[in-house]
C-alpha cells in the first residue's frame, strides 16, 4: 500500500506540440463536453474542405487531449489506439500530452486519466469562478496540478491487464451485436419487401397523423400535456430523458394522443442520417401523450395489420431510405405526411404478418440482450477501475 503515491500530472506527462507543418491532413479529431470521459469514444473524425491547418496539433494513438476552452465541461480524451495509420490532427483550443518516459506505463496513465478520481481532482484545482460552473477553461497549470494515483509498475501492469480483459469482453460483444444487427436489417428487408406480397398504398394500411405546431400560446394552459418530438426519437428506440409539455385540448388530445403499438417517425432533418427514424411506443409514460408536428405517427388499421408489422415496415423504409427518397427539401429533409401515405407497402395476409413479426422479434430480442449485457459490463469496468484505483478492490 505505502508504495502507492499520488503524483501531481505534471510528474508524469509531458506537453506535445507537434504541429501540421504543410497543412494537408484533413483527418481532423474533436472531442465533446458532453462525451469527455469515455476515451475511446470521444472522437470522431470529420473531413475539412479547403481550409487550413498548418497550425494544427499532430497528435498519435495513446496520447491525450483536452479542449481548454470549452464552455460547460472538461472536453478531454485519449487518442484511441485503433486510429488510422493517418495521423489524426486538433485545433489550436486542445493541449495534447504523452505520458513521460519511465515516469508511467502509458495504457494505465489512459485509465487514471479518464477516471472519477482524475476530475475529482481536477475540479479542486480550479480557480473558484470555473469550479462554480463545472470544469470551465482549464488552464494549463490547473490541470498539470492535479494528481493521480500512481501504483508501483506490476500493479499498473496489472490493473491494465484486468480491465483489458473485460475490455476485450466488451469488444466481442460489440463485434458479435453489429454482426447480429446486419443479419436482423437482411432478413427485415426479404420480409417486409417480398415482391411476392401484393403491394398497398401507405395509407390502406396504416392510419396517418401529424402532430400540433409548438406556438408559444401552447407554453402555458389548463391542458398541460407531455408531447414526443423528434429529439425523443431513435433508431428503433424512444429517449424519454428530456419530454416537454404544452397545452392540447382535450379534442386535441383525443386526436394526436399517442395509443399503445403506434410508430413515430422523425419527419425532417439537416441530416440525412436522422430522416425517417422510427419508433414504437409501448406505454411508457403515464397518458395522455401527445406528438408535436416534427413526427409522424403511423397507426395499425384494424383488421388489415397489426402494430410490430407497422414498425418492422418503418424500420425497413428507414433502413433502405425508403423514407429518405420520398423526403423533399434541400438542405433539411423533411417528409410529409402527403408523401408517405403514397410509398408502396407489400402487405401480407395478418397470419403471415404475426409469422413475420414473431421471426423478427426472436432475433431483435436477441441483440437487445446483447446489448443490454455490453451496458451491464460498461458499468462494471466503470465500478471495477474505480475500485482498483482507490485501493477498495486489491490487485
Amino acid at each position: 500500500m505505502s508504495d502507492w503515491r499520488q503524483v501531481s500530472l505534471s510528474e508524469v506527462v509531458t506537453r506535445v506540440t507537434t504541429k501540421n507543418v504543410n497543412g494537408t491532413n484533413e483527418n481532423v479529431l474533436t472531442v465533446s463536453a458532453e462525451h469527455g470521459l469515455i476515451a475511446q469514444s470521444s472522437f470522431f473524425t470529420k473531413k475539412v474542405a479547403s481550409k487550413d491547418t498548418s497550425g494544427y496539433y499532430v497528435v498519435e494513438p495513446g496520447q491525450f487531449v483536452y479542449n481548454k476552452s470549452t464552455s460547460k465541461s472538461a472536453a478531454y480524451g485519449t487518442v484511441a489506439r485503433n486510429l488510422s495509420s493517418e495521423p489524426g490532427i486538433v485545433s489550436p483550443l486542445y493541449f495534447v500530452f504523452e505520458a513521460k518516459d519511465g515516469a508511467a506505463l502509458p495504457e494505465y496513465l489512459e485509465l487514471a486519466l479518464n477516471s472519477d478520481q482524475f476530475f475529482g481532482s481536477l475540479a479542486g484545482m480550479l480557480r473558484e469562478g470555473a469550479r462554480a460552473h463545472g470544469l470551465l477553461n482549464v488552464r494549463l497549470k490547473e490541470f498539470y496540478a492535479a494528481t493521480v494515483a500512481l501504483p508501483p509498475a506490476p500493479v499498473q501492469e496489472r490493473i491494465v491487464e484486468v480491465i483489458g480483459a473485460v475490455d476485450d469482453q466488451i469488444t466481442a460483444l460489440n463485434a458479435e451485436a453489429e454482426a447480429l444487427a446486419a443479419v436482423l436489417r437482411r432478413r427485415r428487408a426479404d420480409l417486409i419487401s417480398d415482391d411476392s406480397v401484393e403491394a398497398v398504398r401507405a395509407e390502406d394500411a396504416f392510419d396517418f397523423s401529424t402532430g400540433v405546431r409548438r406556438t408559444p400560446d401552447r407554453a402555458i394552459g389548463p391542458y398541460m400535456t407531455l408531447y414526443l418530438r423528434s429529439a425523443n426519437v431513435g433508431y428503433g428506440t424512444l429517449d424519454l430523458s428530456d419530454v416537454l409539455e404544452m397545452n392540447y385540448d382535450p379534442a386535441e388530445r383525443k386526436k394526436f394522443g399517442l395509443q399503445y403499438g403506434d410508430v413515430v417517425v422523425s419527419e425532417g432533418s439537416a441530416s440525412a442520417n436522422a430522416v425517417g427514424m422510427p419508433a414504437m411506443w409501448r406505454d411508457e409514460l403515464p397518458g395522455p401523450v401527445c406528438t408535436q408536428m416534427t413526427l409522424l405517427r403511423l397507426r395499425a388499421r384494424e383488421g388489415i395489420c397489426i402494430p410490430e408489422f407497422v414498425f418492422h415496415w418503418c424500420m425497413w423504409a428507414y433502413e433502405f431510405r425508403a423514407f429518405l427518397d420520398v423526403a423533399g427539401g434541400t438542405n433539411i429533409k423533411h417528409i410529409s405526411a402527403k408523401r408517405a401515405k403514397g410509398m408502396a407497402v407489400r402487405l401480407p395476409s395478418l397470419a403471415r404478418q404475426r409469422e413475420v413479426v414473431v421471426e423478427l422479434g426472436a432475433t431483435t430480442s436477441a441483440l437487445e440482450a446483447i446489448r443490454a449485457e455490453v451496458a451491464r459490463l460498461r458499468e462494471v469496468r466503470a465500478r471495477l477501475l474505480s475500485g482498483l484505483l482507490d485501493r477498495t478492490i486489491e490487485i
